[in-house]
Order: structure tokens, then C-alpha cells, then sequence
């Protein structure tokens, strides 16, 4: 093979590589700017379960908890609804927890500081199960709760911005880097 044809097949094998070998995460900044705080009122009672919807959520994504002389719990749908924890799958308190999203599904969080969960510090996070499921959005985590249905008027301003991202981080996959290898030895006749 010619060195102008490998080098067009070296191109098009790292063009390939890199399309389906990055994995990207992100971080999210529970709350925003107000960050893990107790609701100013019941208006904002369901302000993190509205934050939660506004995002997309994925394998491998954080959220980074900020607070003040607080705590967050990660717990059971039971232990969320009744706002009480004996046995939480996770227990931080040090101003500053983050938390790796490292499955499909729900995430239940409550403050673990007596009466602010019962005022509205709790929230569900849905990660999604496929890249291609984050194009449509996921139900509200609070659409068959009690509550009054919340409109963005009533809501503080920072959860409305629209992504609350710090960071996000690309790296190649260590399976995509063997299959990359083997297409690079292949094409140069190495073997």
C-alpha cells in the first residue's frame, strides 16, 4: 500500500477511534449558585427535584453538593419519602461531597440535618441508561407527588439556568485504545 493511502487510512482509523472511544462526564453543581440549601419557603419546597429535571444526567457525570453545617444522604425511595435514614447507602458531611453517578437510574438525596428534609431538602436524580435516551427529557421526579405543580415564576433564579455544568472531562476508553491498536498494526503490516 502506498504511504499516501496509510496515511488517509491512519486518519480515518483516529477519526473512528475517536467517535466511539471517548466517554465524556460532567459535573453538576447541585442547586447552582444557592447550592444544597434548605427552601426559603414551601414556594421553593421542590426547587432540587425542578433542578434535577432541568439537567440530563448520565454514567460516569458528578454532582458536587456545596453547604454550610449540613450533611447529604444518599438513601432508598423509602427512606426519601418518609425523610428519614437509618441506613444510608451514603453519609457526608463535610461541606463539599461529590458524588459519582455510577449506574442507570434513580438517586435519592436528603439532608441529613433534623426537619430540612421535611422543608424540601431532598431530591431524585434520573440518569439515563443510553446516550441516546438524553434526547427526550425524563418525568419530573415530583409529577405524582402532592405538592403544588411548580412554574418557573415561583421558582429562585438560579435554578433557572439551564445547565449548572462545572466541567466536562473526556477520556478514551481503555477497550477503544486496544481496538485502535490493532487497526494501526494491521494497516502499517506490522504483524
Amino acid at each position: 500500500m502506498g504511504s499516501s493511502k496509510k496515511f488517509i487510512t491512519l486518519i480515518t482509523i483516529l477519526v473512528t477511534f475517536y467517535m466511539f472511544s471517548c466517554v465524556s462526564s460532567t459535573e453538576f453543581e447541585v442547586g447552582g449558585d444557592d447550592g444544597w440549601i434548605v427552601p426559603k419557603s414551601k414556594t421553593y419546597g421542590d426547587m432540587f427535584n425542578h433542578w434535577a429535571s432541568e439537567n440530563r444526567f448520565k454514567v460516569g457525570d458528578t454532582i458536587r453538593f456545596k453547604y454550610n453545617k449540613d450533611s447529604v444522604l444518599v438513601v432508598s425511595e423509602e427512606e426519601y419519602k418518609l425523610c428519614k435514614a437509618t441506613k444510608p447507602q451514603l453519609y457526608s458531611n463535610n461541606d463539599d461531597t461529590v458524588f459519582k453517578l455510577d449506574r442507570p437510574g434513580l438517586f435519592y438525596f436528603i439532608s441529613g440535618v433534623s426537619g430540612h428534609c421535611e422543608k424540601g431538602q431532598k431530591m431524585i436524580i434520573k440518569v439515563m441508561e443510553t446516550e441516546s435516551s438524553t434526547e427526550s427529557p425524563p418525568p419530573s421526579p415530583s409529577s405524582n407527588s402532592s405538592s403544588p405543580s411548580n412554574s418557573s415564576s415561583s421558582l429562585p433564579a438560579s435554578t433557572h439556568k439551564k445547565s449548572n455544568a462545572l466541567r466536562t472531562t473526556v477520556q478514551f476508553s481503555s477497550s477503544g485504545f486496544v481496538v485502535f491498536a490493532i487497526m494501526v498494526v494491521s494497516v502499517f503490516g506490522l504483524v
